[in-house]
């Protein structure tokens, strides 16, 4: 197989807080790809939202052009380094392993105030399994840690090399950035051209992620793996779709058009195409003449696996904010964000909405916080649900809205994850001692370096009871952890559903552990208690499981004034008449009640 002797593609993985983004910088500086007077902290960070939090939430791919000793010329011996910094947070973990399937190589950076941590592993895993050149590293030596030996050795037992092969950087200050992007030059293969279909010429390359521009249409983010892309006639194979782009070019790291992206190069295609739904991550685009083959198929690079939700909240508009506009937002988030999923919801007091997958808490939260800065949108959340799977008069089906939970299934299965948690051995009392608050069934305590690895199995509902939370707490921020979907098991849930007036609200239904049942009932009756104004009639707020009432709350009818009649109250059996006939009105009130929550309500209810 030909190779690409000048090209090194290559990403940058770690945990979060690990100054990923702060070497990225770095190498933005040593190759000259950014003028220092326009250079900014976490420069490939574009979206504000990433700045504001100080992590790094979408992969960014920038070109970097540079000549070993720091000399530039045009000639043989510059080198094109197509450079991927990745997000750490396990969220974000389907950005990673797209991210991975583009490039030869990665740098593993740990954190040398910290040492291995859980998402550490999981990315090591991840770039091994994807047979790439790995190249460990050390971060933040500036600081004149007393235990960065430690460290270093840690890291070398975990990748069973020497303590030598290990490289010491500090990426706030520089020193030995340019030594490390060396090494990624002498070490990371270069790309090499895969096996052809068949025997003509043709061009492929892979779409690894999307955005949308108003001008240029759907830009395709590419990998090119076969021959080179011009403005001429494409395709895409899923979709079959035709079309000419409006230009190709290179990510340096703004959009830069260029004449062709070739083999081995990571650059862009601005589509042209304005319907979200025909480009998909994972599609192969083609040119050239195979694009009059009977069967492109066969021309289909390998894509990703589909990211499998694993949290679902419904979005409703509110305010001045119309469902297609929310439904319009979703189809562009989606393009740059593959591992949202969306369906269309409905709800009696909200109107129509949209049913959204996550692919866990925080993936959710900044979801929600783009909505809101780059469409300028207004919406209400629901609770977060999980998918149960259920076996309900001999019928087994998915349960994803917990309104369709059936009142006595069969039997209920719940997802189940396998957890890693890394934390220092002071802390390992207290995170067991997590197991009395969520259902976690620890299986094996190991040793990594001076820290300590507990394997366990714990619900998928459990993460979204603020689990992260919880953990950060009672390890004063040193413990971190890690999961991935592992089967699962029998369930012991029952559908909790909240009344009104004897009315189910179906938008406050949920799946609730039977030990949490009547703790939640009792919570949610009361705060509703609290929300709902009085009417002319009284108001019974129950909770209900299984046919049976688990907890109430009545909101007392309005009192009417019934007047004064003379100095002493007035006649009393005038007086006691008209009572007799507000109570009669109240009775033919009552038995047409009905309450309708209104979205502040709503509003108020779901908050955390």
């Amino acid at each position: 197989m030909k190779q690409e002797p000048n090209i090194r593609n290559f990403v940058i993985i770690a945990h979060i807080d690990s100054g990923k983004s702060t070497l990225a910088d770095r190498f933005l500086e040593v190759t000259g790809t950014v003028p220092m007077r326009s250079m900014q902290a976490q420069y490939l960070d574009r979206m504000p939202l990433e700045r504001e939090r100080g992590i790094t939430i979408k992969m960014a791919p920038v070109r970097m052009r540079y000549q070993e000793h720091g000399t530039w010329n045009k000639e043989q011996g510059t080198y094109i380094l197509n450079l991927i910094d990745t997000p750490g947070h396990s969220d974000f973990s389907y950005e990673v392993s797209r991210a991975l399937a583009a490039v030869e190589g990665a740098i593993l950076l740990i954190d040398g105030t910290r040492g291995i941590q859980a998402q550490t592993l999981s990315n090591l895993r991840a770039a091994q399994k994807a047979g790439l050149l790995v190249i460990p590293a050390v971060n933040k030596i500036d600081l004149a840690l007393p235990h960065i030996e430690k460290v270093i050795e840690s890291v070398a037992a975990l990748l069973k090399v020497s303590k030598e092969s290990i490289f010491k950087v500090s990426a706030k200050t520089g020193v030995g950035v340019a030594e490390l992007l060396e090494e990624v030059i002498k070490k990371v293969p270069p790309p090499k051209h895969p096996f052809s279909v068949l025997h003509s010429p043709f061009s492929r390359a892979l779409i690894f992620d999307s955005l949308y521009d108003d001008h240029k249409g759907i830009i395709a983010n590419v990998r090119v793996f076969d021959g080179e892309f011009k403005t001429e006639e494409m395709e895409l194979v899923a979709s079959g779709v035709a079309f000419k782009p409006k230009e190709v070019g290179f990510f340096s790291p703004d959009l830069k058009a260029a004449p062709k992206i070739a083999t081995g190069e990571i650059g862009y295609i601005a589509t042209g195409l304005k319907e979200p739904s025909l480009v998909k991550i994972g599609d192969t685009v083609i040119s050239g003449n195979e694009q009059q083959a009977t069967d492109n198929r066969r021309l289909a690079l390998p894509g990703y696996r589909e990211p499998a939700p694993v949290v679902f909240i419904s979005f409703y508009p509110d305010g001045t904010t119309k469902f297609d506009d929310l439904k319009r937002a979703f189809e562009k988030l989606h393009l740059n964000d593959a591992a949202l999923s969306f369906e269309p919801d409905s709800n009696e007091a909200l109107g129509r909405g949209l049913k959204a997958g996550f692919l866990g808490q925080l993936h959710f939260e900044i979801t929600a916080s783009r909505l809101e800065r780059e469409y300028n949108l207004e919406f209400l959340t629901s609770f977060p649900s999980i998918a149960y799977r259920i076996q309900d008069r001999g019928e087994v089906k998915i349960i994803k809205q917990p309104q369709d939970f059936p009142e006595k299934p069969e039997k209920v299965w719940e997802p189940i994850v396998d957890l890693e948690i890394l934390t220092p051995q002071q802390y390992l009392s207290a995170v067991l001692g997590l197991q009395q608050v969520f259902d976690i069934e620890v299986s094996e305590v190991e040793n990594i370096g001076d820290n300590l690895l507990i394997h366990a199995k714990m619900p998928l509902r459990e993460l979204i009871r603020d689990f992260d939370d919880r953990l950060k707490s009672v390890s004063q921020g040193y413990a971190s952890f890690t999961y991935e979907l592992d089967g699962e098991r029998e369930a012991e849930v029952e559908k909790l559903e909240i009344l009104v007036v004897e009315e189910v609200v179906p938008a406050l239904t949920r799946i609730v552990p039977k030990k949490d049942l009547e703790r939640e009932g009792r919570q949610t009756v009361e705060r509703l208690k609290e929300l709902l104004p009085k009417e002319q009639f009284s108001q019974a707020i129950q909770a209900k499981s299984m046919g049976r009432i688990i907890a109430r709350e009545t909101i007392s009818a309005m009192k009417k004034e019934l007047g004064n009649f003379g100095k002493n109250g007035g006649d009393r059996t005038r007086k006691m008449k008209l009572w007799k006939k507000q109570q009669r009105g109240k009775e033919r009130l009552q038995e047409s009640a009905r309450v309708n929550l209104s979205p502040e309500v709503f509003r108020e209810i779901l908050k955390k």
